[in-house]
């Protein structure tokens, strides 16, 4: 079953939506940088695993790789405490 992690709740099951807003872990650092959404579901890797095509927001550009649904999670929205 595919997943995307979401922080401090429980995985988010089912394949994720185009559009759907993520934030990406950066394989450099392996922190999560935010400002990018699902593009497309892509085809899934050797051990069936769904892989994600993902677009940076800021542009509109798709990056040249895939991701895996362990590298994303869904974005984690800023409270709106003032409401």
């Amino acid at each position: 079953m595919c997943h995307v992690r979401t922080a401090g709740h429980a995985p988010y099951h089912g394949y994720v939506r185009p559009g759907t807003r993520v934030e990406v872990r950066s394989r450099f650092e392996s922190k999560w940088t935010r400002g990018f959404e699902v593009a497309d579901r892509a085809e899934s890797d050797a051990h069936g695993a769904a892989t994600y095509q993902v677009r940076r927001r800021s542009d509109g550009s798709i990056l040249p790789v895939t991701f895996s649904e362990a590298d994303l999670r869904e974005e984690n929205r800023r409270s709106t405490w003032w409401i």
